[in-house]
């Protein structure tokens, strides 16, 4: 399974608006497989914007879990996280608030649809965040805390970083790019999306954790369909014979 992936650049710091990148770069990694099958990592647009360099919080990582999200708390805060990531406010902006609002349900609806298979284009869809118990967080962290927490088993969470992982037969806006082929064709492809870091914890290793997480998962889904489609074909051919 290819699985793409890009860093995007800065925008410009009085807009409201994300912008995209022309910068990639490309690693792989080499599955534990007998296979010895490989994930790609190859260039694709994604979007960013930068802030004022602010001291980043120290963490305890111990503390920190990183896995599939389905939950709709945990979903609103990862849209609340992307939204304050990717774009740049002025505070004093009038109707600033429902603006942040309207953002962020746009992306909460948008996020549950690829998850449950309603956007066309993609096949799978998983949201991957990086979570940290809420008493884990200084004070200096309340403005993420606020905008960032949601409750699960009881206990207050934050997300401090999230991605989607995105299967699919094409990518959007694709015009290159070397397709999979054979028993591959139709599961092959798989890129990630909305990568982004709470700012306050950036050079704490969490994009790292949470990329790192995506691959496992994109194994996952692999191994899975190419055991469920070799069991198709037997089967097709076990009633041929």
């Amino acid at each position: 399974m290819a699985l793409l992936f890009s860093l995007p650049p800065p925008s410009s710091p009085s807009s409201s608006s994300p912008s995209f990148s022309s910068h990639y770069f490309s690693i792989s990694l080499s599955s534990g497989h007998q296979s010895g099958r490989r994930i790609r990592f190859l260039p694709v647009a994604a979007t960013t914007t930068t802030h004022n360099r602010q001291h980043s919080i120290p963490l305890d990582k111990s503390w920190l879990a990183v896995a599939e999200a389905s939950e709709e708390d945990q979903l609103w805060a990862a849209a609340c996280l992307r939204v304050r990531s990717f774009y740049d406010f002025q505070d004093s902006s009038y109707g600033i608030h429902d603006h942040k609002r309207y953002l962020t349900e746009r992306e909460f609806v948008a996020l549950k649809e690829r998850i449950a298979g309603k956007r066309k284009g993609f096949k799978r869809v998983s949201c991957i965040n990086a979570t940290l118990p809420l008493s884990q967080l200084s004070s200096s962290a309340n403005d993420l805390c606020a905008a960032c927490k949601f409750t699960s088993n009881g206990e207050d969470r934050v997300v401090v970083g999230t991605l989607d992982l995105n299967q699919c037969l094409w990518l959007p806006e694709e015009i290159a790019g070397t397709k999979p082929e054979g028993i591959e064709a139709g599961f092959g492809r798989a890129y990630l999306s909305n990568v982004c870091v709470a700012r306050e914890l950036h050079r704490n290793g969490l994009g790292y954790d949470i990329v790192t997480k995506s691959k496992i998962v994109a194994e996952e889904w692999v191994l899975h369909q190419m055991v469920e489609a070799k069991c198709i074909t037997d089967a097709y051919l076990g009633h041929l014979a």
